[in-house]
């Protein structure tokens, strides 16, 4: 099973949508997810890649999904 480093930003893009979200805004090198339901966005950092594990499990959060179920759809992908 993989981990959550060397997640790329292409994969991470990828669960998101699976997830339901859309992509809301870009400023700079920075994009905003959202979904139903969300009190926050989560945010990706467009240059920086692989995206960094800290980032990853922040956003993991205010997704409001599990490292477990997260690392399922990345292998499912």
């Amino acid at each position: 099973m993989r981990n959550l480093s060397n997640v790329t930003i292409a994969e991470f893009r990828a669960i998101m949508v699976l997830l339901g979200m859309t992509k809301v805004r870009t400023k700079g090198g920075h994009e905003a997810w959202m979904k139903a339901g969300m009190t926050r966005p989560a945010i990706v950092q467009t240059h920086v890649d692989p995206v960094p594990e800290y980032v990853l499990r922040n956003n993991l959060r205010v997704i409001g999904i599990s490292r477990d179920e997260f690392l399922t759809l990345l292998e499912n992908l």
